[in-house]
């Protein structure tokens, strides 16, 4: 796991190199759709919430996620006309997957696969498949295959009309990760030393960054066994906020910019005031609301989760070996998972 963290910036570059002239290959598909159905689960679907925002900030365009169960359980038919149906999957073989891909098809929609399988079912199967270039990954978590889906939504939402979206700044988060890579790691030990006793902690962001709590709750979950609640933070005020104690950790996400930011520092500011620890990956402003902080080169918020994702895949492997796992091969699970009933 840790080998294929630091794989990733060289994994972004051959990535963005493949897709980016894909982009009027997207442009044709939208002229012909209104609005996104995501099709994917774990780590592919906590990518596609960031298509989900991408697209209905920055595309103009409804997008939303599917619930595979309605094609593969209930066999519903809709009308999936004017739709894009984009299925993310690492391996471009889950079942699952490629088979509710299959069903948006038959209901009328147009399709675009995100996978890592250059000749999987998903990608010969869709009408524009973008195959990300992460390489082999043998760690079960996924890393370099996840930011590399991240990259890849960037690039669908430059081509369905983010056309206030610079494509220079996808370009500056491979050197972004180097930096992460080479800078001193003295939060990481501490932060890693506080949660070895911990058995719960929050994980949340909001917005676009949104999908890096989702992703590091995930992995927090099934690397090192911690009961990690990832959330919006909008909806950890409604409710959930009441667990906030000085033996539940809070770890929040955000980019350096953007309309959300003040509201996580005021929330980091509320659990500090509970006596819950308050750690938090972004940038300095965040850092000074925080207990201990992972911080990251700035980055414009529409990019920046490729950024923020690093130091909690290096956080989440760093803690499983602590804590006595092995990150590489978490107990119970499988490369690829296969969903059925």
């Amino acid at each position: 796991m840790r080998a294929e963290i630091a794989e990733q910036p060289e994994a972004l570059r051959r990535t963005l190199a493949e897709l980016l002239p894909l982009r009027g290959e997207i442009e044709a598909l939208g002229r012909s759709t209104r609005h996104v159905l995501f099709i994917a689960r774990g780590s592919s679907d906590n990518a596609a919430v960031y298509g989900q925002y991408l697209l209905q900030v920055h595309g103009g365009r409804l997008a939303a996620l599917g619930a595979p169960s309605v094609a593969t359980s209930y066999g519903a038919k809709a009308d999936l006309s004017g739709v894009l149906a984009v299925a993310v999957s690492q391996s471009g073989k889950t079942e699952e997957i490629v088979e509710t891909m299959r069903w948006a098809a038959d209901c009328g929609a147009r399709t675009v696969g995100v996978t890592n399988g250059a000749d999987s079912p998903l990608a010969n199967e869709s009408d524009v498949a973008l195959v990300t270039r992460a390489g082999s990954e043998v760690a079960v978590p996924a890393t370099k295959t996840y930011s590399t889906q991240l990259a890849a939504l960037a690039v669908l939402a430059l081509g369905l009309g983010g056309g206030s979206l610079d494509p220079g700044d996808l370009q500056r988060v491979p050197d972004a990760l180097d930096e992460i890579l080479a800078a001193p790691q003295d939060s990481l030990e501490e932060i890693t030393e506080r949660l070895t006793a911990v058995q719960g902690m929050v994980v949340t962001g909001r917005g676009i960054a949104l999908t890096t709590a989702l992703e590091t709750a995930l992995k927090l979950k099934e690397a090192c066994y911690l009961h990690a609640m990832g959330m919006s933070y909008a909806d950890l005020l409604h409710g959930p906020i009441a667990i906030l104690d000085p033996r539940t950790p809070v770890l929040l996400a955000a980019a350096s910019e953007g309309p959300v930011l003040q509201g996580t520092i005021a929330l980091a500011e509320r659990a500090r005031s509970a006596g819950s620890p308050v750690f938090g990956i972004g940038g300095k402003e965040l850092a000074a609301a925080t207990d201990l902080s992972l911080q990251v080169p700035d980055l414009p918020e529409w990019v920046a989760p490729m950024g923020l994702i690093l130091p909690a895949q290096l956080l989440t492997e760093r803690l499983a070996r602590r804590l006595g796992s092995d990150p590489d091969v978490p107990r119970g699970l499988n490369k690829v998972t296969q969903t059925t009933g």
